[in-house]
């Protein structure tokens, strides 16, 4: 196969991808994570994923494409902004996580991803493959570190020089040759703000999290009816995920506002006063998270994480 035409058929996806609205489009030659194997085992290891216990699964499909596409030659990793700069009209409210602000990115995501294959489909022929955001066994953010995206923050969210870290990333693992790009310099220096603020002490050492502390854990992952009390008044009033280590990094001061209407928040999502919150019911949590990924902590999720705020 000419080079020209691996390149071709590279810059037709890249196009369409941009087309699709995905920020970036950068790919990496599949094959085994050599580096992130023992990573990976030691934070097992250490317990950093709590009761994930999902975590421990699929050892070796986390750390080769081919045990999940056979014949995979090329991971495509793609970036979609989420940012925005709204804010909660109750300074005293509250607080989720940016990047569930509108409908469940997962499900936006697998669209524009089935829309990629399909384009894929229509204009190279039939390549074998598999679409993957985030809830399947892919280790997204050294893929994306891999193919240049950005390189990884001490706060272990992927960091790009001219968008920060608030966007979701995703994968087409594809048993196509394609050119794949060089990975990017670590540009976090000296620089401990992620680590700095963390108010659990999540972000062990550079580069490391210990999920077991993280905010965002407790308030989405974990589902106990209490939290252990060491963790009292040390939430910052995050009820769903946490976006601190993001919020400081000074990279972030290069993010752009999302063009994705599907992101929008509902219309009375950044007006709820923390009463409101509160006494929140059912029925509105309902409404208010309507095809949302808040609705995976479920109303008594949200509600306990709410209440716990106010201890």
């Amino acid at each position: 196969m000419l080079l020209s035409t691996i390149q071709n058929r590279t810059d037709l996806i890249r196009t369409e991808a941009k087309r699709l609205g995905f920020m970036e489009c950068r790919i990496s030659k599949a094959g085994f994570l050599e580096d992130e194997a023992p990573r990976l085992e030691e934070w097992l290891a250490n317990g950093s994923h709590g009761k994930m216990a999902y975590m421990e699964n699929h050892f070796d499909k986390r750390l080769d494409p081919t045990k999940l596409v056979e014949g995979a030659k090329s991971v495509i990793s793609l970036s979609l902004n989420y940012y925005s700069s709204e804010i909660r009209s109750d300074i005293a409210a509250p607080k989720i996580s940016m990047y569930a602000y509108g409908r469940d990115y997962h499900k936006v995501i697998k669209s524009k991803l089935k829309a990629l294959i399909s384009y894929i489909h229509e204009e190279i022929g039939e390549v074998g493959g598999r679409a993957f955001v985030d809830s399947a066994p892919v280790m997204d953010k050294a893929w994306a570190v891999k193919s240049g995206i950005g390189w990884m923050g001490k706060h272990s969210n992927v960091l790009s020089k001219k968008t920060g870290s608030f966007y979701f990333l995703s994968e087409l693992i594809l048993d196509l040759e394609l050119t794949a790009d060089s990975p990017v310099a670590d540009h976090c220096g000296k620089c401990t703000a992620c680590i700095d603020a963390c108010p659990t002490g999540a972000i062990i050492k550079p580069y490391v999290v210990d999920g077991s502390k993280c905010i965002s854990y407790f308030t989405i992952e974990l589902k106990d009816e209490i939290f252990p009390k060491e963790y009292h008044g040390k939430f910052d009033d995050w009820m769903f995920g946490c976006d601190i280590c993001q919020e400081v990094c000074p990279w972030n001061r290069f993010s752009k506002e999302h063009k994705e209407p599907d992101f929008y928040p509902h219309k009375d999502l950044l007006n709820m006063t923390r009463a409101e919150w509160e006494e929140l019911t059912e029925d509105v949590f309902q409404e208010l998270f309507k095809g949302s990924a808040v609705k995976r902590t479920k109303y008594q999720g949200l509600k306990r994480n709410i209440g716990f705020l106010s201890k």
